[in-house]
């Protein structure tokens, strides 16, 4: 599953335009707790520091139904937060200029999960990607996106130890099995189970 194509219809309005009910300062710029309605049907409502959105705020997109609800640095997602995309995908942790960075939690359309470091909207760090239908749990270091250097992939009854090159497991390998902690080095490719990596990658 992707975390990449969820997010292309939630490009926020800018401050200034659209319909206001709210507090302003001396200058008359937005300032405090406010409410505006976009002229394409947008909504946010929050606070607001000399004309730019900073502060807890929720933002509802009306074409997408998207909405996010958190924190805000001069209009940009910045901080905590929680957003749910068009796709009815969810994340819930960090923000960094209007991307995802730092600690955070997604949980894809199918029910797939990833906790985990991020950066630049990718998932970049230490993490762990959950694949619902089997509980089969990929752990490791990703890099843009994809799970890259000595990673291993937790089964149901055994676990693969790897070297990652973009998201693909590669020789040498071990597995180990829980019942009885025996590991044996893995000699055949075939036996890496590239098709279940692959799904914690980027497209």
């Amino acid at each position: 599953m992707s975390d990449a194509g969820s997010e292309a219809e939630y490009q926020e309005e800018g401050p200034s335009i659209g319909i206001y009910e709210g507090e302003r300062n001396e200058n008359k710029e937005r300032h405090g707790r406010g409410k505006n309605i976009f002229p394409n049907g947008d909504i946010y409502e929050g606070t607001y520091l000399n004309g730019a959105r900073n502060g807890f705020g929720v933002y509802k997109w009306k074409k997408t139904r998207a909405r996010y609800s958190g924190e805000y640095k001069d209009n940009l997602r910045d901080g905590q937060g929680d957003f749910v995309y068009p796709d009815g995908s969810k994340y819930r942790g960090q923000f960094k200029e209007g991307k995802r960075h730092g600690q955070g939690t997604y949980v894809y359309v199918n029910g797939d999960t990833y906790i985990g470091e991020w950066e630049n909207d990718k998932k970049h760090g230490k993490g762990a990607y959950t694949i619902i239908a089997n509980g089969s749990k990929m752990e490791g270091d990703w890099k843009d996106g994809l799970l890259k250097g000595t990673g291993k992939v937790i089964h149901a009854d055994h676990i693969l130890k790897a070297t990652f090159i973009q998201g693909q497991p590669e020789l040498p390998a071990s597995i180990t099995f829980k019942s009885t902690g025996y590991t044996i080095p893995v000699t055949d490719k075939g036996l890496l189970g590239q098709r279940a990596v692959m799904a914690g990658g980027d497209e």
